[in-house]
């Protein structure tokens, strides 16, 4: 038996039945939801290669966006850090928390971390930790596999190994409660002890899953609402960024939007989307004192430069993950180097740019856990051609030109090509291997293979099977026409358009946002007290975090504390509702759109259980490019998407409403 760290951690993973339960859930129900939110996009193919193309644009002129986004991060007051390494980084990191004035350092200081997988790659945590302080993950998969001393096993989801029992035990375990294994109640158990650290946290890091670089934008997308406490509660954002993820506009930036939430969840649009441009400005009611920005290179500027510069197109969906038959089999903590290693980047993609960016000679053995069957290519929103990377990772193509195969095998390799490029060919060759093999081996599923090709030392040829294992999946309509890089809209996007115009906006917004589990209520100006009056009145509600009255309709703050409602600004403890209004709303995915301003408190929209926003009719915009291009949302020094109440799935992919921000949201729209 073979003592390979990787093939130890695969056997041991098929032999996991409750893993196995695990991962077939999570790969099932990904893939219903993902292709539910494809119906949506008529031009989704269309989208797929403009993404591509956008990608590919930033990572051809890298220099030339990077230096555009770090003048116009620096004019915007937000500290700009660049770092070569993973060390660098995370020396960066403790010199930013070691500098900060906002507490006495006499003890630890306390770290609220959103998820980022570049914080996995560059080993954060532990740095972090060997100095003294101590940090904590808030994603609920997250803290849950923290608690457990484990690394996550999927980019999205990364307790998704886990059965409900097992998260059970863990809390029981480690905060001293009652077992339970009820998926809810866990939920509410996070919430309540995550929230005093958010409350009493020193510093908020996160990652950033897109930079904007005409706008300095740094665009952060979560669905618990984790994200948007550790940007908004402590006294200083580091927030982590690879150099490579940028993209050059937001029309561009809308592109992305659109794909991926829907190839990452299903979901047209995360609950939340943080757009941030600044630290607080004088007048603005909260928001963090300092905001530090770290440019990661970490062999980014080496891979740019291979044969495997295309991965860098990659935006983390996942998406690769849950479509690949051999992840679904063996789960992310399978995936080690040659040394025991474990990979931060697990499944197809990385079995590309664990060895591209980090360590060749430890990770290039993860690209062999692969069928090549293309499931990974069509399940990525950006069109990376995965199974020729992982080909060239295989064949030791780190560099220009390939080695390291024996003469056989490349002869063998080249008598396959010449085979696959006719259909004819390839059908009969295929014919003649199944008869060969059930004559030559009829009662074995494996034929051995000599050693001297290299492969038969360690493993065996399957038989070939006579028919595929892998169902291809149906794909969404194409368009004729495709539109430029720069995120122009395209033929069936101007049609799409055409005819949203003949859907009344207020009808779709309120069936997007109602399918989210928010509400929407209808009033006139003048009854819009009296219905909110009566709204908390039957909750028996009588304290309201909110706006300032000159940030809501003209005479609300009057009436409802003419009506005894006690309307206060700062946050406090058990405030179940918070009042806010909202700039826009956006009717295609049920949107409302909140910039922090003087006056308007980002808290009131983020703390409470339950949030109530004011929307006007006239304000609600057809798509997301629209509101992405308005003056207000450019210039507010954040501007949050909000899409109806927190959510995870994070314990056994079982929806779970209300995590760390509101479990309700209502609009009432004037």
């Amino acid at each position: 038996m073979s003592t390979d760290p990787f093939r130890t951690q695969i056997r041991a993973a098929l032999a996991n039945s409750a893993l196995q339960a695990a991962l077939d859930a999570n790969a099932e129900r990904r893939n219903q939801g993902r292709q539910q939110a494809f119906a949506s996009l008529p031009d989704l193919q269309e989208r797929r290669q403009r993404a591509h193309a956008v990608r590919s644009e930033v990572i051809a002129h890298l220099d030339d966006y990077l230096q555009e986004f770090i003048e116009r991060l620096g004019e915007n007051g937000i500290t700009v850090h660049r770092a070569s390494s993973a060390d660098e980084a995370c020396q960066i990191t403790l010199d930013i928390i070691q500098g900060t004035t906002c507490r006495p350092l006499q003890r630890p200081l306390l770290v609220a971390k959103s998820k980022s997988m570049l914080s996995e790659e560059i080993q954060l945590n532990q740095a972090l930790e060997t100095a003294g302080h101590r940090v904590v993950e808030t994603d609920l998969g997250e803290y849950i596999v923290q608690l457990r001393g484990e690394r996550p096993s999927h980019i999205i989801t990364p307790a998704v190994h886990l059965r409900r029992q097992e998260v059970g035990f863990t809390f029981a375990e480690n905060l001293g409660i009652e077992y339970t294994e009820d998926v809810p109640t866990l939920t509410t158990i996070a919430r309540h002890t995550l929230r005093q650290v958010f409350l009493n946290a020193d510093v908020g890091i996160s990652g950033v899953n897109f930079g904007v670089a005409e706008t300095a934008t740094l665009c952060i997308v979560t669905n618990e609402g984790n994200g948007r406490m550790v940007t908004t509660l402590p006294p200083v954002h580091i927030a982590l960024m690879g150099i490579e993820r940028l993209v050059p506009s937001m029309d561009d930036l809308a592109l992305m939007l659109s794909l991926l939430p829907r190839y990452a969840t299903g979901q047209k649009i995360t609950v939340y989307t943080n757009l941030i441009h600044s630290p607080r400005r004088p007048d603005d009611p909260d928001g963090p004192d300092e905001r530090h920005l770290i440019l990661i290179d970490n062999g980014r500027s080496s891979a740019r430069s291979s044969p495997l510069a295309e991965a860098l197109l990659c935006i983390r969906c996942g998406a690769c993950l849950n479509a690949c038959p051999v992840f679904r089999e063996i789960g992310g903590h399978a995936y080690v180097g040659r040394r025991g290693k474990a990979a931060p980047y697990p499944g197809p993609i990385g079995g590309v740019i664990s060895p591209a960016l980090l360590d060749w000679a430890e990770f290039s053995s993860l690209a062999q856990a692969s069928s090549l069957c293309g499931a990974c290519r069509e399940a990525c929103p950006v069109d990376i051609d995965l199974p020729k990377l992982l080909l060239r990772v295989r064949s030791n193509r780190r560099h220009a030109r390939p080695d390291g195969l024996q003469k056989p095998v490349k002869s063998a390799l080249r008598l396959f090509a010449w085979l696959a490029s006719n259909v004819r060919r390839f059908v009969l060759a295929q014919r003649l291997a199944i008869i060969l093999s059930r004559a030559l081996f009829p009662r074995s599923e494996w034929i051995p293979l000599p050693k001297w090709t290299g492969w038969g030392m360690s493993k065996d040829l399957p038989r070939p099977a006579v028919r595929p294992f892998y169902k291809k999946l149906p794909e969404s309509t194409k368009t004729s026409e495709a539109s430029s890089p720069s995120g122009n809209p395209s033929t069936g996007e101007k049609a799409a358009s055409l005819r949203s115009n003949h859907i009344d906006p207020l009808h779709q917004f309120t069936n997007e946002l109602s399918a989210l589990g928010g509400t929407v209520t209808s009033s006139s100006q003048e009854l819009l007290g009296k219905n909110i009056l009566n709204f908390l009145g039957e909750r028996g509600i009588a304290e309201v975090l909110s706006w300032e009255e000159g940030n809501l309709p003209r005479g609300l703050v009057g009436e409802l504390r003419g009506s005894g409602i006690r309307l206060v600004s700062a946050p406090k403890r058990d405030v179940r509702v918070g009042l806010t209004g909202a700039l826009a709303g956006i009717a295609e995915t049920g949107t409302l759109v909140i910039p922090s301003a003087p006056g308007q408190p980002a808290t009131a929209s983020l703390l409470p259980e339950i949030h109530i926003a004011i929307l006007h009719k006239e304000d609600i915009y057809s798509n997301l490019p629209q509101v992405l291009n308005l003056r207000e949302v450019r210039e507010a020094s954040v501007v949050t998407l909000i899409s109806g109440p927190s959510r995870t799935a994070d314990i056994e992919m079982t929806l779970t409403i209300g995590v760390h921000g509101p479990a309700e949201v209502h609009v009432f729209c004037t």
